[in-house]
């Protein structure tokens, strides 16, 4: 119920800054409204571009960041009356939640088209931007590498009891798909194996923190020497703080999952989203985005990203449609039964 409350008085302040705003360009435009998880130096940078060149759009754009999970139940909580135009930053299995439930408009045609079908909706209704890799990553100034997890069993060995923080869970698009993962990886369809998997994991779990900023400085206190986390945001923090964060190239492969954005369907500005689609998966756009944010694009590029290869990585197998159809369900359980109980 308090989640609920948040959400509806977030929407209630976000509707009043829109309609206090006044902004109204030519076309009768007002605008353009972004939820996004993005990092948000990042999507100040694309949002900075955009409205260069789009000058009529020039201070015209709002952004609101919010964590992948709580942008999904704010879309959803405004359906009767959507307040957002681009949702940008989420996985695959939210995605398609959303679209199965009438909340996404297609993409323009041109759009659609640069995103290969394995990176988007069948329908066009929401496209991947990148390739998220999950991964292993530890303090290397607390663990050498001889030390340090090699794979995703090691985390629930008995030598990393307390040594792990974890982004709290059901709040968090990227946790919500890693452990997704680990119950697709230990179980299939039976998710008992994968269950007892997230047991042993909470018994070496030291905290649970309370968002991605939390996280990171809790690594770099020291408080505890490992975690996981998407990829892109650990080598963010490596190249803005000099964190002392290392990816690790688990031998069983890291789950590879599809970050998206999506047209709100109904959003105010359809015209100014549609513009902002078509310059953000630009070629070009992607290509910078790359290289100096350490994105994996999914818009085909000439070549891959130059610090890609060094890490040395490779996918896991991972059936996301199965853990799009039962997140919801496996999310809940590990709330309710597995927490904090071990």
């Amino acid at each position: 119920m308090r989640r609920i409350l948040s959400i509806v008085a977030g929407v209630l302040m976000l509707a009043g800054v829109t309609a206090g705003c006044g902004l109204t360009p030519a076309g009768g435009d007002s605008g353009l409204t972004i939820y996004t998880a993005r990092d948000k130096a990042l999507a100040e940078s694309v949002v900075k571009d955009f409205e260069a060149a789009y000058p009529e759009y020039q201070g015209k754009v709002r952004i609101l960041t919010l964590g992948a999970q709580e942008a999904s139940e704010r879309v959803s909580a405004e359906k009767g009356r959507p307040q957002a135009d681009i949702w940008w930053g989420g996985s695959q299995q939210q995605f398609t939640q959303a679209a199965n439930a009438d909340l996404l408009a297609p993409v323009p045609d041109q759009v659609r088209d640069r995103v290969p079908e394995r990176y988007r909706d069948a329908q066009g209704r929401w496209v991947g931007e990148m390739v998220l890799a999950e991964v292993v990553f530890y303090n290397d100034q607390m663990l050498t590498p001889e030390q340090a997890p090699k794979d995703w069993d090691d985390l629930i060995k008995p030598e990393y009891r307390d040594k792990i923080v974890v982004r709290d869970v059901a709040a968090s698009g990227t946790m919500r798909s890693i452990y997704s993962a680990m119950i697709t990886r230990n179980g299939g369809e039976n998710p008992e194996p994968g269950y007892e998997w997230l047991r042993k994991l909470d018994a070496n779990t030291k905290v649970y923190a309370a968002n991605p900023t939390d996280l990171y400085l809790r690594i770099q206190r020291q408080e505890a020497p490992v975690s996981v986390w998407n990829l892109q945001d650990v080598m963010l923090q490596q190249k803005k703080t000099g964190a002392p964060f290392k990816p690790v190239a688990t031998t069983s492969g890291v789950p590879q999952l599809i970050d998206g954005i999506a047209k709100v369907k109904g959003g105010p500005n359809a015209a100014a989203a549609d513009k902002f689609l078509d310059f953000l998966l630009g070629v070009e756009k992607q290509k910078q985005l790359a290289e100096e944010y350490f994105q994996i694009p999914t818009v085909e590029q000439a070549g891959q990203p130059s610090w890609l290869a060094p890490l040395n990585l490779h996918e896991m197998p991972v059936d996301w449609s199965l853990a799009a159809e039962k997140e919801t369900e496996w999310i809940s359980y590990w709330s309710e039964h597995i927490k904090n109980k071990n």
